[in-house]
C-alpha cells in the first residue's frame, strides 16, 4: 500500500493510476482527516449484473403490484427500520 498527499497525487497521476491498474494500492491523504482509495473501475462495477436486473424488474412488478411500505414520517421510518 502506497500513501500520497494530495498535492502529489496531483503532480504525478498518471504514474499512480497506472501502478493502481497494476495492483498497486494507492491511498491519497487529504488533510489531516481524510482519505481516498484509488481504484481501477471494471466493465462490471459499471454496468448491472443479470442479477441485479432480476432484482429491479421484481422490485417494479413488486411495486405495480401495490406491495409496498409507505413511510410517511419519523415514526413510520423507525418502525419500518426496525422491523427489518
Amino acid at each position: 500500500m502506497l500513501v500520497v498527499s494530495s498535492r502529489e497525487f496531483r503532480e504525478k497521476q498518471a504514474e499512480y493510476m497506472d501502478m493502481a491498474d497494476s495492483g498497486e494500492q494507492i491511498i491519497v491523504q487529504r488533510g489531516k482527516n481524510k482519505a481516498y482509495s484509488i481504484t481501477p473501475i471494471k466493465n462490471d462495477d459499471i454496468f448491472f449484473s443479470k442479477e441485479m436486473i432480476n432484482k429491479i424488474e421484481k422490485s417494479l412488478l413488486q411495486a405495480k403490484n401495490g406491495e409496498i411500505t409507505k413511510v410517511t414520517g419519523k415514526d413510520d421510518l423507525v418502525k419500518f427500520l426496525k422491523d427489518l
